[in-house]
C-alpha cells in the first residue's frame, strides 16, 4: 500500500508535465501555408522558365516536380492529354504578360471546370471564371 501511495502522485505529476509540454509545442508551430498566403489559386506557382512559349500550351500537374511535367505542345486537343487535377497553361501570342490556365476537374481527366488568368511577372491571379 505504501508503494501505491508514492506511485500515484508521481504518475499525476508526470501526466501534468507531459500535457503541458505537448500544449506548448503545438502552440509554437506556424500556421499551415494555405492559411498564411490566401488560397492556392491566388498564386500561379509555376517557375517562369517552365511556362510554355507564346502560342503554345503545357499540361501542368500541381505538386509534381518541374522536371517531371509534360513538354509544351500545340494547343490542339490538349485536353485529351490532361489528367484529372491538372492545369492546361496557355500563353497567348498577343499578350505575353499573362498566362491562361484551364483547370481540369479533380476526378475527370480532360474536363475543364474553370479558367484563370495570371500575371506572369508577379504570379498573381488577375481574373477567374
Amino acid at each position: 500500500m505504501r508503494t501505491a501511495s508514492r506511485f500515484v502522485p508521481a504518475l499525476a505529476l508526470f501526466a501534468a508535465t507531459a500535457c503541458s509540454s505537448i500544449t506548448t509545442v503545438s502552440q509554437k508551430q506556424p500556421a499551415p501555408a494555405a492559411h498564411r498566403g490566401g488560397s492556392t489559386a491566388s498564386r500561379l506557382g509555376v517557375p517562369p522558365g517552365q511556362l510554355p512559349a507564346p502560342g503554345m500550351c503545357r499540361v501542368w500537374v500541381p505538386g509534381r516536380a518541374p522536371g517531371h511535367q509534360a513538354e509544351p505542345r500545340s494547343c490542339a486537343k490538349v485536353e485529351h492529354f490532361a489528367p484529372a487535377g491538372s492545369w492546361i497553361l496557355y500563353r497567348p501570342s498577343k499578350d505575353r504578360k499573362v498566362v491562361h490556365v484551364r483547370v481540369v476537374d479533380d476526378r475527370r481527366a480532360g474536363v475543364v471546370v474553370g479558367r484563370r488568368v495570371y500575371d506572369i511577372r508577379k504570379g498573381n491571379l488577375v481574373s477567374e471564371s
